[in-house]
């Protein structure tokens, strides 16, 4: 719940906590940046992680359901 936190690459700065996950992905998509693979991650949320030509990588924890995105911050790629 804490979206409006961090600064993503390419887009401009999210203010609300959380968000739709199809208006949170829209962003990503027009940014240009591309769904690259998921886990489980912590309270059965789920961790999605972006990849972009340019920018640094993403990952992105949601609702148990996929319905919400919580929260999203630049990772280092490996």
């Amino acid at each position: 719940m804490t979206l409006d936190k961090h600064k993503l690459d390419g887009i401009e700065q999210i203010t609300d906590k959380t968000l739709p996950a199809e208006k949170f992905e829209k962003l990503l998509t027009d940014a240009g940046y591309q769904r690259l693979g998921s886990a489980p991650a912590k309270g059965k949320r789920v961790k999605i992680w972006w990849r972009h030509d340019i920018y640094r990588r993403i990952e992105s924890i949601y609702s148990p359901d996929e319905a919400v995105a919580i929260t999203a911050y630049h990772i280092e790629q490996s």
